[in-house]
């Protein structure tokens, strides 16, 4: 088979394409023929070295993807051969990821995509879509189900990015009233295909009053992309005992914020990394996911607010590239 490899943490150039053995599965484990993969900001941190260290010989990039199963291992009662699944951190744990025309992965971490669905979809969940489920289930609500956020108003900032479109659409399934940021037209039509009620434009006029005026008594929960810009516009906006989700470091490494004005709206402050929240909560976040998808709620594409980008394997470092110079929408890795 053909993969993407790297022998050392370094810049995009540090990534080859090369031939190698097909792996069979493990115990608990299947083999996927990836179709397509997903390329996230986390796939090129760490492989730069940003977020992780290369602690083995190679390492092949990929946390997302999407494709069909071709063997199972042993133990594995839940899937079939020629089912087809999306995957999610498949590089956690392990030096293979999705850059690659198979790999294997422990059999949880290959979700049934519904019928229907594309494999575009399927890559693009992963790290956006259950990094937004996590971001919506930290505070008074435990589940993204229709009716769940029923009567909740909920503010996502970044709209047109890949966690904020998934955080909106999700939000709007649940019955939320939302309100997305965005920071240009043309990511706020981006926003407004996703199914956002309300566009404010952060860098006009007052945002902190426009969103007022649309949520007199406040948002019940931000979705925030970049605190160390966002906090002071946060509290001015957020409601009382109101929770604050931070999946991300936009704009700045430090947050600094008045204790006494801040602890008397009784806020919560929830920190979000995918790779550290636990089994149960991953598990639900790709059973909510799921359902969104099989009920058409969950999309991609630009009609739905997330141009895609393709590029082929032997294309992976400027896929890379793309990702870390900001490329809106999401950026996919054509395999078959």
């Amino acid at each position: 088979m053909r993969a993407v490899v790297y022998s050392e943490n370094g810049p995009s150039s540090a990534m080859r394409l090369t031939e190698r053995p097909v792996p069979k599965p493990g115990p608990g484990e299947v083999l996927v023929r990836l179709v397509r993969a997903g390329v996230n900001p986390t796939d090129w941190k760490v492989r730069a070295g940003v977020s992780a260290t290369l602690t083995t010989p190679e390492a092949t990039p990929g946390q997302d993807g999407a494709g069909v199963i071709e063997e199972i291992g042993e133990g594995v009662g839940t899937h079939v051969v020629g089912q087809q699944v999306w995957l999610f951190m498949v590089q956690h744990g392990q030096a293979w990821g999705t850059a690659a025309e198979y790999v294997t992965v422990p059999a949880h971490k290959a979700v049934e995509l519904p019928a229907g669905a594309s494999y575009d979809l399927g890559a693009s969940l992963g790290v956006p879509a259950m990094t937004a489920h996590r971001a919506l289930t930290c505070g008074a609500v435990e589940r993204v189900a229709p009716g769940s956020f029923e009567g909740l108003t909920i503010l996502v900032h970044g709209g047109a990015g890949a966690v904020g479109n998934a955080a909106i659409q999700l939000a709007v399934w649940a019955g939320a009233t939302v309100i997305t940021t965005v920071s240009s037209p043309e990511k706020a039509a981006l926003a407004k295909a996703a199914g956002a009620h309300h566009i404010v434009n952060y860098r006009e006029g007052d945002p902190a009053t426009e969103i007022r005026e649309i949520a007199p008594d406040g948002v019940d929960q931000i979705v925030e992309v970049a605190p160390a810009d966002n906090n002071d516009l946060d509290r001015a906006v957020v409601a009382k005992r109101g929770t604050i989700a931070i999946y991300a470091n936009n704009g700045g490494d430090e947050l600094t914020l008045p204790v006494r004005a801040t602890f008397s709206l009784n806020l919560r402050y929830q920190f979000i990394q995918l790779y550290g929240i636990e089994d149960v909560q991953l598990e639900a976040a790709a059973e909510d996911v799921t359902a969104a998808v099989a009920a058409g709620a969950l999309r991609v594409g630009q009609e739905a607010g997330v141009p895609l980008h393709h590029y082929r394997l032997e294309e992976t470092a400027a896929a890379h590239d793309a990702v870390e110079a900001g490329a809106v929408g999401k950026v996919l890795i054509d395999l078959e």
